[in-house]
């Protein structure tokens, strides 16, 4: 007898569902292959998506409610590569086919699983970004692993430069990867989220940020007992400091000071543009947070990165911490703003986490871009790169400086997402 959810013994669904656990059967089975074979890095890269492609039926108890077989085929890819072949060209190309593939499916489980809700243009963005981070931690895993257990997987030989270089490129097959994903899930893959959509199971709504009207402290009055003014006198030091450093770098044809500065100074006279076309006023505590990101990192380019070591990790830190407020400002407005999307405060920390570490990814592939561009026209590198642990560990604190918004920042940017969310809806 078929089932009355369908329409026939063996239609679409059923269909779907027979091949897709056809594909997860032969990951499983991969993925003891690998580990038999001590291939720890594809055991685990299998397993993972294995379990991801199988949470909609564990959870529902129900094994028609599979993936589109169609994504499983993607990821099996590398997998499939990397068992027949081995290393290969293809294997670079098609394991970010398969992140790619994976971030789909675990977009569409989010929306589908938990409370929160997306529209189309903000899941596109959320497997763009998705893509990326995986991107980044999957190498951060790797090089953490080559240090812990002296494995070789990101070096492979090769040196600092060669493998940093080797890096960049996958970092590139990433993004390209993901604003596939992003094409494939806007213009095919859509009618997936359209059918879970309409066999959602109502869940409890959190309370929403709509709602929520506590006061907001301001970041550094009330936390650390200075006053508004003294904070912004320290903001106008830094302005003045850096227009000095311009001065410097002009007079001495220092090309990268006066860019550096320049750059920076513009970004510090963002608060009043934001105030002056965007009716925006950001409190002092995070203006003097903006300015102080761009000043360390100047001062940095104008020599405390080579004499102090970890300034630069310092400066990826305060950098990455601005860029999770952005973001968790922006994605709180939005919230704010629209019924179509809803970001639970419980899930904020990871939505944050992976915002960053795909800005970061991107970053270091802009500063690889600079920097080979300078090496070949004979020019000086605005934004260098020092070899691969430079870059893994400038993602590190990428991720440290995300942790740091989210745990102390995000309770002071509710205000801000507010006063975004009504320029939002005054436009």
């Amino acid at each position: 007898m078929a089932d009355a959810r369908f329409g026939g013994p063996f239609d679409k669904t059923q269909r779907n569902a027979a091949l897709a656990w056809a594909i997860t059967i032969a990951l499983v089975a991969l993925a003891i292959i690998h580990g038999l074979a001590d291939s720890y890095r594809w055991f685990a890269f299998t397993g993972f998506a294995t379990v991801i492609v199988m949470l909609p039926a564990v959870a529902f108890r129900d094994p028609l409610m599979m993936p589109p077989w169609e994504l499983l085929g993607l990821v099996s890819l590398p997998v499939v590569d990397a068992t027949v072949l081995g290393e290969s060209f293809l294997t670079s190309i098609a394991v970010y086919v398969a992140v790619a593939a994976v971030a789909l499916v675990a977009t569409v489980e989010i929306d589908r699983f938990t409370t929160v809700r997306m529209n189309h243009a903000f899941a596109v963005a959320l497997v763009v970004l998705t893509t990326l981070a995986v991107a980044g931690a999957w190498n951060v895993a790797q090089w953490v692993a080559d240090v812990t257990f002296g494995t070789d997987y990101i070096l492979d030989g090769r040196s600092q430069d060669a493998a940093n270089r080797a890096l960049m490129i996958n970092f590139a097959y990433a993004a390209a990867a993901g604003l596939f994903a992003g094409v494939v899930f806007g213009r095919y893959f859509g009618s997936y989220g359209t059918e879970i959509e309409r066999q959602r199971t109502p869940t409890p709504r959190d309370a929403s940020p709509d709602e929520e009207s506590d006061p907001v402290p301001t970041l550094i009055r009330d936390q650390l007992d200075v006053p508004d003014e003294i904070v912004r006198r320290l903001s106008r030091v830094m302005q003045a400091a850096l227009g000095v450093l311009l001065l410097y770098g002009i007079v001495s044809r220092d090309l990268t000071t006066v860019s550096n500065a320049a750059i920076a100074l513009a970004i510090t006279f963002l608060s009043a543009l934001l105030e002056r076309d965007a009716k925006l006023p950001l409190e002092p505590g995070l203006v003097f947070w903006l300015t102080a990101a761009v000043f360390l990192h100047v001062l940095g380019s104008a020599g405390l990165y080579a004499i102090v070591g970890p300034w630069d990790s310092l400066t990826h830190t305060v950098s990455a911490s601005i860029v999770a407020a952005g973001g968790y400002a922006v994605v709180r407005a939005i919230d704010l703003h629209t019924d179509e999307i809803y970001v639970p405060p419980a899930m904020l920390f990871a939505f944050i986490l992976v915002f960053v570490l795909a800005f970061g990814v991107v970053w270091e592939l802009m500063e690889f871009v600079i920097d080979w561009s300078a090496r070949r026209y004979g020019l000086e590198a605005v934004l260098a790169q020092h070899g691969l642990n430079d870059t893994i560990v400038d993602l590190v604190y990428d991720v440290v400086g995300a942790v740091v918004a989210a745990i102390w920042g995000l309770f002071y940017l509710t205000e801000l997402s507010q006063r975004i969310a009504g320029r939002l809806a005054a436009s």
